[in-house]
């Protein structure tokens, strides 16, 4: 049997058939497969993380299933792609549940401030984001290939992450100040918007991740 080309990490949240689906679509001849076990993912070339939900319940499930290890060598050893929840659980806290995350970069992850939330009109901006927004690419990476910048790409989170090193930052995003919703470090992607939901732009980036070889 050929090698797994894409695991997509099953740890009990998120939307991960949706994930599973657009990769397949973008990629139909590969091997995909929707798995919670930790040796699949050791022996699949590309690890896909997930998710949707808090931040405590990632944590606590990754642990009751034996996933951390498993993910952290994926972030280590091949291409990493992270989506939401699993851009956020990469750093070292989160104010969500006041915990800890996996801490392979050092930040923060942040609720978006109530007292910030007003935009250019004075009018005051709704937490969780939720909807379109346009990304600004911080610079160039193969992830972004025949994607133009400021493309619109689809979020629903009221948490971001506020890393430590800004040299990790590959994209932001204004809602109202910006953020990082992208960060890139070696074979690590990760993005708090949902390529699956984001139309051609995120099945290119999608399609990118396939053909990525960091």
């Amino acid at each position: 049997m050929s090698r797994l080309q894409v695991a997509v990490i099953d740890y009990g949240m998120g939307n991960l058939r949706s994930v599973a689906n657009a990769f397949k679509a973008v990629a139909p001849d590969i091997a995909i497969a929707v798995t919670s076990d930790p040796a699949v993912i050791a022996d699949a070339e590309r690890v896909v993380f997930p998710g949707q939900g808090a931040m405590p319940d990632c944590i606590r499930e990754l642990d009751a299933r034996n996933l951390r290890q498993a993910v952290m060598a994926a972030t280590s050893t091949k291409p990493f792609l992270g989506i939401c929840i699993g851009l956020q659980m990469l750093f070292e806290h989160s104010e969500e549940g006041d915990v800890s995350g996996l801490g392979v970069y050092p930040g923060e992850v942040k609720r978006f401030p109530v007292d910030r939330m007003i935009d250019a009109q004075g009018g005051k901006m709704k937490v969780p984001h939720m909807g379109w927004s346009q990304v600004h690419q911080t610079h160039a990476h193969e992830m972004w290939a025949g994607i133009p910048d400021q493309s619109r790409f689809y979020y629903v989170h009221s948490y971001y992450v506020a890393p430590t090193e800004g040299a990790l930052t590959a994209a932001t995003t204004a809602y109202p100040f910006d953020y990082t919703c992208a960060i890139a470090r070696d074979n690590v992607f990760a993005v708090q918007f949902h390529p699956e939901k984001s139309a051609e732009a995120g099945l290119q980036l999608l399609r990118n991740f396939v053909n990525w070889k960091p």
